[in-house]
């Protein structure tokens, strides 16, 4: 009888510790973690801070001078508002603005005329395959087509995906794939050109969306409604 009891204590004992270490455990992984998470919130705000400085030092009123050079116009060639996106084709937020220049180019169909230029960042491996895509589109007078479809959905790019897109927006398949293969060259030299300008003109991220040169502010339609007609009343 007294074995017994004596047994049920040990284990009774045994277990509590093992349930103290636990909770000991616990509390010095909930501390590290409270570390972690105050060290991240320093990190955020001092981001935040950096973000603040560069973004109050931007100089909206600046004008660039930004040519077409080799990219397509969407719109009347002679429109007195030139709109030039900045775009790596696989930014999760060039997706998220670009309809903002396409409904410009639907309010002002007279007045405003759009040019896509490359800004390929290291991290987006198919950020230049889908630039040539959009070049090949080109080659059969669809550029501004195959550019909408990729940035319609940029989240799976891939060269299946640019052949089932060539084929959605009507382009000759083959040449498509010919185009590809025998241009490269070529177009990876304007996307180089692009790139360039980019940096000669203080592009910073993408997207960098300019308004007659001007680096524009918003990222609402009604705010760019509002730079477009202060740019036409300037005219």
């Amino acid at each position: 009888m007294l074995a017994a009891l004596g047994f049920i204590i040990t284990v009774a004992l045994s277990q509590h510790k093992k349930m103290f270490n636990s909770q000991k455990r616990l509390d010095l992984r909930l501390g590290e973690l409270e570390k972690e998470v105050k060290g991240l919130n320093i990190s955020l705000k001092k981001m935040g801070k950096e973000l603040d400085n560069l973004q109050g030092k931007e100089d909206y009123s600046k004008v660039y001078d930004i040519g077409i050079g080799n990219s397509a116009v969407s719109g009347p060639k002679d429109a007195p508002v030139t709109i030039v996106e900045f775009v790596d084709f696989q930014c999760p937020y060039c997706a998220r603005f670009h309809p903002l220049v396409l409904e410009a180019l639907k309010a002002y169909p007279d007045k405003v005329k759009a040019v896509i230029k490359n800004f390929p960042l290291p991290f987006h491996k198919e950020a230049l395959p889908a630039a040539k895509a959009a070049f090949a589109a080109g080659e059969q007078g669809k550029y501004w087509e195959m550019a909408n479809a990729i940035l319609d959905d940029n989240s799976n790019l891939n060269e299946k995906a640019y052949r089932g897109l060539a084929k959605k927006i009507g382009l000759d398949s083959a040449k498509f794939q010919k185009d590809i293969k025998e241009k490269d060259g070529l177009w990876q030299g304007h996307i180089q050109e692009d790139i360039a300008l980019g940096n000669k003109i203080e592009v910073r991220g993408t997207p960098t969306i300019y308004i007659n040169g001007r680096k524009a502010r918003t990222r609402n339609i009604e705010g760019f409604k509002d730079e477009i007609e202060a740019v036409l009343k300037e005219n």
